[in-house]
């Protein structure tokens, strides 16, 4: 006989949740019932960025394994690429309808920053661009035309560039961002 998720989740564990997402209590039940689909067991276990990747709402998306990696950020190498239940909430919440831009931006700078240098350059756009079109989508060339043109209108310092103020300026003369930047729980 397993234990419900609410038994696993304490009150206090789930108010503390409650603070730093942007989910109720019951939603968190509910992602950590997700969690446990996936193969999580406890809140102390962690996942495989293959078990994650399983989960329905990234299957499709072309920056999945950019999203794992970026909510698997951990000191110690060795658990790179694995998901506590807490980055997985924090991965959730983040996706979810109560975000606010400014967190999803963050957060898509950081999904979008492949080289983790703090910035995006045209080969992180590149690569952007190759996520989103698929590998056979646009040639090489194509991919830089959009690229110089993305740092053509955006790098307003002139650095070859965008800095994530760039970015975010960006984000801001696009109304459906919020809406494009989310996972339904």
């Amino acid at each position: 006989m397993g234990c419900s998720s609410s038994q696993l989740l304490d009150a206090e564990t789930l108010e503390e949740y409650q603070d730093c997402t942007f989910f109720t209590k019951r939603e968190i039940i509910h992602v950590f019932e997700r969690y446990r689909q996936l193969g999580g067991k406890s809140l102390e276990d962690s996942l495989a960025m293959n078990q994650v990747l399983d989960l329905v709402e990234l299957k499709e998306n072309p920056f999945k394994e950019r999203i794992c990696l970026v909510f698997s950020q951990f000191t110690d190498g060795e658990k790179k690429g694995h998901i506590s239940f807490e980055d997985f909430l924090d991965m959730m919440s983040v996706f979810s309808e109560g975000a606010t831009r400014d967190v999803k931006a963050s957060y898509a700078f950081r999904i979008y920053d492949f080289d983790g240098d703090g910035y995006l350059d045209k080969k992180d756009l590149m690569d952007t661009i190759e996520c989103l079109c698929g590998k056979d989508g646009l040639s090489e060339y194509e991919r830089e035309l959009v690229a110089d043109k993305i740092l053509e209108e955006a790098d307003l310092d002139g650095d070859h560039r965008l800095s994530y103020v760039e970015f975010e300026h960006v984000i801001s003369r696009a109304p459906d961002f919020v809406n494009t930047f989310r996972i339904r729980i």
